[in-house]
C-alpha cells in the first residue's frame, strides 16, 4: 500500500513535468499558457512537498542540507517524548485501572470455564495438571516434615483436656452403660458354656486349699471342704454369678445404678488426678521421642502417590466424581454473587497493585524496543505505517499547485 502511494506521488510529479514540457510549444495560445502555468506550479508544489516529506526521514538526494533528516537527528528526543506521552497521557495508572475495572474478570473467567469445563480438552488438561503435580511431590523430602509435625502435635496434646473430653463424651452418650452391657453379655456368654460350673468349683476349692486359717475357722472350712465337691460349689457360684449378671442388666436395678455412678465418678476424676496425668504426660513424651514413624510414613506416602496416579488416570473417577464436583462448585460460585464480588475485588486489587508497581516499565519497555532498532529499520517502520498519508501530501501538493498555477496565470492575464 505504501509503495503504491509512493508510485502515485512519483507519477503525479512526472505528469506535471511532462505536461510542462508538452505545453511549451503552445504557450502563445490561451489554453497553452493556462496549462503551462498549472503544470509549472504543479512541479513546484510537488517538488516542495517531496522535499518536505523526504526531509523528515533522510537527506534529500543524499545532500547534507541543514534541517533535513529530522527524525534520525532528533531520535532520542522523540523517543523520550513518546515515552512521556504514554506514561502521563495515554497509558496513565488511573486510565489503566479504570479500564480494567470496567471488565468483570471473574465473571468472564467463570463463564469461559463453565463453557469449556466439560470438553475432552479440559479433562485432559486437568488430568495432566494433577498428574504433573503429584509426580512433583518428593516423598523423601515430605516424610521428615510430616514426621516432625506429627511428633510436635502429639507432644503438644494436653492429656488432661483430652481425657476430660473423652470422659464427658463417654458419659453424655452413655458409652459407659453400653460398655457395661457389653461386658455383662460377654460374662453371660462365658457362663453358658459347658463345664463352667465345674471349672468355677475347681478354682474355688483350689483357692480354699491354698488359704491358711486359725482356730475354729480352719475347722469350719475343712468341714465345708469335706462335704462340698467341685460340681456342687461350682453350681452355687455359677447361680450367684448368673443371677448377678441378670440383675445388673436391668436398668432399674440399684446395684447397676450404683456401679454406673462409681464408674462415672472415676471417669470424671481421671482428668483431675494430677499424679496420674503427670505420669501419663511423661510416658507420652518418652513414647513420642522414641517413636520413629518415618519408614511407615514414607511407605504409605509412596502407596498414596501411586494410588492417586492410578485413580486420576482412571476416567471413571474423572467422569463420576471430579468433573461433577467441579461443575457443581463452579455453578454454586456463579450463583453466589456476593462471593463473586469478593473474588473480583481481590483480583482487581491485585491487578491494581501490579499496575502500580510496574507502570514505569511500560515506557521503559517501549524505549528498550525502540533502542534496539537502527535508524534505517525505524524509518522503514514509520514509512510503512504513516508513509501512505505522507505520499498523498506530495500528490495533493502537485494537484493543488496545478490548480493554483492556473489561477495565477488567469490573474496575470487580467493584469
Amino acid at each position: 500500500m505504501f509503495n503504491s502511494s509512493r508510485h502515485l506521488a512519483r507519477l503525479s510529479l512526472i505528469i506535471m513535468g511532462a505536461g510542462f514540457l508538452a505545453t511549451i510549444p503552445f504557450q502563445d495560445s490561451l489554453i497553452g499558457r493556462l496549462l503551462q502555468g498549472g503544470f509549472e506550479a504543479g512541479i513546484v508544489g510537488g517538488l516542495a512537498d517531496w522535499f518536505a516529506v523526504t526531509a523528515l526521514f533522510r537527506h534529500p538526494l543524499g545532500l547534507p542540507i541543514p534541517h533535513t533528516a529530522l527524525l534520525p537527528k532528533n531520535r532520542d528526543r522523540m523517543v523520550t517524548a513518546l515515552v512521556n506521552i504514554l506514561e502521563t497521557n495515554w497509558l496513565t495508572k488511573e486510565s489503566i485501572k479504570e479500564k480494567i475495572k470496567q471488565i468483570s474478570i471473574t465473571n468472564k473467567v467463570l463463564s469461559v470455564t463453565q463453557e469449556k469445563l466439560g470438553t475432552e480438552a479440559a479433562k485432559k488438561g486437568i488430568e495432566s495438571i494433577l498428574i504433573y503435580g503429584i509426580k512433583q511431590v518428593n516423598v523423601e523430602k515430605v516424610t521428615p516434615f510430616i514426621e516432625r509435625k506429627l511428633k510436635e502435635y502429639l507432644a503438644s496434646v494436653q492429656l488432661a483436656s483430652l481425657l476430660k473430653n473423652i470422659s464427658d463424651h463417654t458419659i453424655a452418650r452413655k458409652y459407659d452403660e453400653k460398655l457395661l452391657d457389653r461386658l455383662l453379655a460377654m460374662i453371660e456368654t462365658w457362663l453358658k458354656k459347658e463345664n463352667r460350673s465345674y471349672q468355677l468349683g475347681s478354682v474355688a476349692l483350689q483357692a480354699l486349699d491354698s488359704m491358711e486359717f486359725d482356730g475354729f475357722l480352719q475347722f469350719a472350712i475343712k468341714s465345708f471342704r469335706g462335704v462340698m465337691s467341685e460340681e456342687k460349689l461350682g453350681n452355687i457360684i455359677h447361680s450367684l454369678l448368673a443371677g448377678g449378671v441378670d440383675s445388673l442388666k436391668r436398668e432399674d436395678n440399684p446395684n447397676r445404678q450404683a456401679l454406673l455412678l462409681y464408674i462415672r465418678k472415676e471417669l470424671q476424676g481421671i482428668p483431675e488426678n494430677e499424679k496420674l496425668i503427670a505420669e501419663m504426660e511423661d510416658f507420652k513424651l518418652k513414647l513420642t521421642a522414641e517413636w520413629e514413624p518415618a519408614g511407615l510414613i514414607n511407605e504409605n506416602l509412596h502407596k498414596l502417590k501411586q494410588l492417586s496416579l492410578e485413580k486420576i488416570q482412571d476416567r471413571k473417577l474423572m467422569d463420576t466424581y471430579l468433573m461433577p464436583y467441579l461443575e457443581q462448585m463452579l455453578s454454586s460460585l456463579q450463583n453466589n454473587q456476593k462471593q463473586v464480588d469478593k473474588i473480583e475485588d481481590v483480583v482487581q486489587n491485585q491487578i491494581a497493585r501490579i499496575v502500580e508497581d510496574n507502570h514505569a516499565k511500560i515506557g521503559k519497555l517501549v524505549k528498550e524496543n525502540l533502542d534496539k532498532l537502527d535508524n534505517e529499520t525505524l524509518i522503514e517502520m514509520m514509512e510503512n505505517n504513516i508513509g501512505k498519508d505522507l505520499q498523498w501530501i506530495r500528490v495533493n501538493g502537485a494537484v493543488c499547485g496545478f490548480i493554483i498555477g492556473i489561477g495565477i496565470t488567469v490573474f496575470k492575464l487580467f493584469l
